[in-house]
């Protein structure tokens, strides 16, 4: 069984609102995620959290803090995986897709309550991303 690991970068705004993108292989249906990908090389967690934030928004972050473990197996594709999500903070940049890979439509700040309406690749991250939003409402990760 391959193991893969990740990393994802949850990010918030001042209107209390996450940053995610809309993504999809050319052969897949369109689906949001916040913005993660695979670890490269010698990579840490955070560094993959990092440049994948970078390569998907075009903004620049830094880690402020690790959310948590996700861990677990696709018997489909016959994998094991784990991820790890990071509150990370915009440095500079612009908002842009220039996913090198391609597979990145859009990208949006979405509300707590635009969460519910969205189709997201990993539903079980709505209510991670929902709580988060709320117990944060008012403050601001400065």
């Amino acid at each position: 069984m391959f193991k893969w690991k990740g990393a994802s970068g949850v990010c918030i705004n001042e209107d209390n609102q996450v940053l995610v993108v809309l993504q999809a292989a050319h052969d897949e249906e369109p689906k949001w995620t916040v913005p993660s990908g695979g670890l490269e090389d010698n990579e840490t967690f955070e560094q993959c959290c990092v440049r994948e934030f970078r390569e998907e928004t075009g903004l620049k972050v830094k880690v402020v803090s690790k959310l948590k473990d996700k861990n677990g197996t696709n018997e489909e594709y016959k994998i094991t995986y784990e991820l790890q999500y990071f509150q990370v903070k915009v440095v500079s940049g612009d908002l842009i897709v220039q996913d090198p890979d391609e597979f990145i439509l859009d990208i949006a700040w979405k509300s707590v309550e635009e969460l519910d309406q969205l189709k997201m690749s990993y539903p079980e991250d709505v209510e991670f991303l929902k709580e988060l939003l709320e117990n944060q409402a008012g403050n601001n990760f400065e």
